[in-house]
């Protein structure tokens, strides 16, 4: 069973006031386009094709890279939604048992949605509209049912007084019997208030071959459009929504779901505890049983079991965490592995850098990996001590059960169950300080006097 799915994406999107095409607008760290297509992927849908506007490479890239082997069509003259699936003649030729058409700023539609329209088809429709209730449908095109049977698909413009009553309104959104879809649209024309070819038309045209049309329903914030970024920030609510219920439901405790923000790929054990005001960025998965202190922020790292971090810890991309790692309040690490029960209890600047197991670093650490031109890396040896305040300055080694003197600025490596000191001598000069009062009071009296 072959389904292929045919994304618009030559919309401008002006009302976004952004240099950045309106598809390429991020939802959880994930461009819209990028999310349509990722329930594509997630779908029955075997191919995919996208119409991109001219000059639009970056979103014909950002596709490529969601669905590799997507097949890319130039829209040059915006004619219409019909006028825009026949740019993938070619892929519409092509054979498959069912076409679905998507748009690319429709960022919140599920797998199991397209799905259904899919399996609709399959029942003996050559068109399947996806509608939703809409609370205010002012603007959407209407369904005109007979029964169960979709009869036509009208908009708002062109709609009586009595069908702009309808609430059941078109999502855009629309499965066609891949065996007919070519010759429907293609017979669509444009004899509308707009003189565009729209592709709601596929629904008369369908059934003045004698075929039949019927309806999807979905829930009316899943099938939002983003237009504007008022539109954008309602679509990443319902996004974290879903992503936090989802946690939850599969073993996660979110202390207050509200102030918790997910990527879209975060992936979160069972029995993980997230305190609040945390926020994931991409690529974060963590172990079953950890947890995530108030105030932490985390992108592109992977934590093992039983860890904790935080409070207000950052892990940047590259920190990978084994088990029973402790990260504490104010430590950022960076493309750092560190091993199973480390610590990095407070205070610490841990960059480039191996941290074997059971390892110890103390408060106000910093790896030193940046020497202005090139980054380095410090490798922390098993049940190494590294003592507060200490700089350890790239390249070098600290060996297994070596310790660091607290202070110290170590640029030679240590060896294994050695002691690495880098600070100067201690000296006690006394009575010192109540003669440098002395001097410096009187100082000040003179200036005042003077």
């Amino acid at each position: 069973m072959k389904t292929l799915a045919i994304v618009l994406a030559a919309g401008e999107g002006t009302r976004m006031k952004s240099a950045t095409p309106k598809v390429l607008h991020k939802v959880a760290g994930l461009s819209m386009v990028g999310h349509v297509l990722s329930a594509v992927k997630s779908s029955v849908a075997s191919e995919a094709a996208i119409v991109i506007g001219p000059n639009r490479d970056d979103v014909g890239a950002e596709a490529a890279r969601v669905f590799p082997g997507i097949s890319t069509h130039v829209q040059t003259e915006r004619l219409g939604t019909a006028h825009a699936v026949l740019h993938a003649r070619a892929d519409l030729a092509k054979g498959h048992d069912v076409v679905i058409v998507l748009f690319a700023d429709t960022p919140l539609v599920r797998p199991e949605t397209i799905t259904k329209l899919r399996d609709a088809v399959l029942a003996g429709n050559a068109v399947v509209g996806l509608g939703f209730r809409a609370a205010d449908p002012t603007g959407y095109g209407r369904f005109i049912m007979d029964g169960n049977a979709l009869t036509a698909i009208r908009e708002h413009k062109d709609a009586s007084e009595t069908e702009r009553l309808i609430n059941l309104c078109n999502a855009g959104l629309m499965a066609l019997d891949g065996r007919k879809a070519l010759s429907i649209i293609e017979r669509i024309g444009n004899a509308n208030a707009q003189k565009e070819f729209y592709l709601t038309d596929a629904v008369e045209v369908a059934r003045s071959m004698g075929l039949s049309a019927s309806v999807v329903e979905a829930p009316e914030d899943e099938v939002m459009g983003v237009n504007d970024r008022v539109q954008l920030s309602e679509a990443e609510v319902v996004f974290q929504k879903r992503m936090r219920e989802a946690a939850m439901r599969a073993g996660a405790t979110l202390i207050d779901p509200a102030s918790t923000f997910f990527s879209h790929d975060t992936k979160i054990g069972r029995d993980v505890i997230v305190e609040p005001n945390v926020f994931f960025g991409n690529g974060v998965t963590i172990g079953d049983r950890s947890i995530i202190r108030a105030s932490s922020h985390c992108e592109q790292a992977e934590i093992g079991e039983d860890c904790e971090i935080g409070p207000f810890a950052r892990l940047r991309p590259g920190a990978k965490l084994a088990a029973k790692v402790k990260v504490g309040n104010f430590v950022e690490i960076k493309n750092t592995d560190v091993g199973a029960g480390a610590k990095v209890p407070h205070l610490s600047y841990v960059g480039d850098a191996t941290i074997g197991a059971s390892a110890n670093i103390g408060a106000g650490v910093v790896t030193c990996n940046y020497d202005g031109f090139l980054k380095h890396r410090t490798v922390i040896g098993k049940g190494a001590f590294v003592g507060t305040n200490s700089s350890l300055v790239a390249p070098v080694t600290i060996g297994e059960g070596a310790f660091t003197g607290s202070g110290s600025v170590i640029t030679e490596s240590v060896p294994a169950d050695a002691l690495g000191l880098g600070r100067a001598r201690q000296t006690i000069k006394e009575g010192w300080a109540a003669k440098f009062r002395t001097v410096m009071q009187a100082k000040k009296d003179a200036k005042k006097s003077g």
